[in-house]
């Protein structure tokens, strides 16, 4: 932190994968860690952590991020889909970070000509290279998709430059990544870690980029996205009249957290570690976590080495006072059902 930054929010021995999946609760107990310093820079605006290191960041195959299990989260990249034919067409598209591919292979379905690249793609797919995007591909396309990929790098203006020169500094990009303001107004310290460097607002990207076709937020405004041209990107500069509105009593809620023995957590990934780890540390540890990804279940979340089970398993020994804490709110219906509404729901963040 430098006098060129305000200090925002500290969090000590974060797991530096929170999607990571481990074999045994050893093994999770264990896993790296790494420091939270989130600041707003003074100079661009940007938030970020300073205490980021992106030589620790190697992703492997035990990563699991898929949440294309989920109906709410189908009908999310479904509505997605349609935003891209309306804002870029299926012609000629790149994805750049595709990750198992979900959202690529929605648009091929639906007749999109589209190439994906990711170095951690698993399994074979001629539509997808395993390698990043730059000018050394020799591809350009009429669009590029960026989902969930920015929050991820360091300098994330000098790589969108980085891309559009890859692409010949024309045609449009898909941006989507979480909403900082959401997380501000909801003081959602379930939903800061250490993977995610930066933490855009909406406002970042109206600076980011001259020529804005669309701007939104989506899913539930947890989500928030952009359409625009490649070719106007420009650095941000800090605006005196916009500071982060962040929250003084950011995190109060975990020390006026009710201490009930059986709350269990549904959603194993990244909130639901988070929350999870955040109330052991104040005392008042969650009964259980289930999640409904089969590649989560039966294996240990990172730092708190809670194992992750599937609703057919715990659901029928969960006593009728259990409060299932619902980590998003966007799936709390679905929970509902698959649980019969059997117990209290409580939604995180609302």
């Amino acid at each position: 932190m430098t006098a060129q930054t305000r200090a925002l929010y500290q969090a000590q021995d974060f797991p530096i994968f929170q999607n990571r999946m481990y074999d045994t609760q050893q093994a999770a107990l264990t896993c790296p860690r790494g420091q939270i310093e989130l600041v707003e820079d003074l100079q661009s605006g940007l938030v970020y952590n300073a205490a980021f290191d992106a030589d620790v960041m190697e992703y492997d195959l035990a990563y699991q991020n898929e949440q294309a299990n989920s109906t709410a989260f189908r009908a999310h990249i479904e509505s997605m889909a349609d935003m891209v034919k309306r804002t870029m067409g299926y012609d000629h598209l790149i994805e750049v970070g595709c990750g198992k591919g979900t959202f690529l292979d929605l648009l091929a379905d639906r007749g999109a000509n589209i190439t994906g690249f990711d170095p951690t793609f698993e399994g074979e797919d001629p539509r997808i290279e395993k390698v990043y995007f730059g000018p050394e591909v020799g591809l350009q396309a009429d669009g590029l998709i960026l989902r969930h990929v920015l929050e991820h790098i360091e300098d994330p203006v000098g790589f969108l430059m980085q891309l559009s020169d890859a692409n010949g500094n024309q045609g449009r990009i898909y941006i989507e990544v979480p909403c900082f303001d959401w997380i501000c107004r909801n003081h959602a310290w379930f939903d800061i870690f250490y993977e995610h460097v930066n933490y855009f607002r909406m406002s970042d990207f109206r600076k980011f980029f001259g020529n804005i076709i669309e701007i939104d937020h989506c899913f539930g405004g947890q989500y928030q996205y952009v359409v625009a041209d490649l070719a106007d990107i420009r650095r941000p500069d800090y605006d005196p009249a916009n500071p982060v509105p962040f929250p003084a009593d950011f995190s109060a809620s975990l020390e006026t957290t009710e201490n009930t023995p059986h709350d269990v957590v549904w959603g194993g990934a990244s909130k639901g570690l988070i929350y999870a780890l955040l109330r052991e540390r104040a005392g008042q540890p969650v009964a259980g976590v289930i999640d409904i990804n089969p590649a989560k279940q039966c294996k240990f979340l990172a730092a708190s080495g809670i194992r992750v089970s599937s609703p057919e398993e715990m659901l029928p020994k969960l006593p009728p006072d259990t409060r299932i804490i619902v980590m998003n709110p966007n799936y709390l219906d679905e929970i509902r059902q698959m649980s019969d509404n059997a117990f209290q729901y409580v939604e995180v963040g609302q």
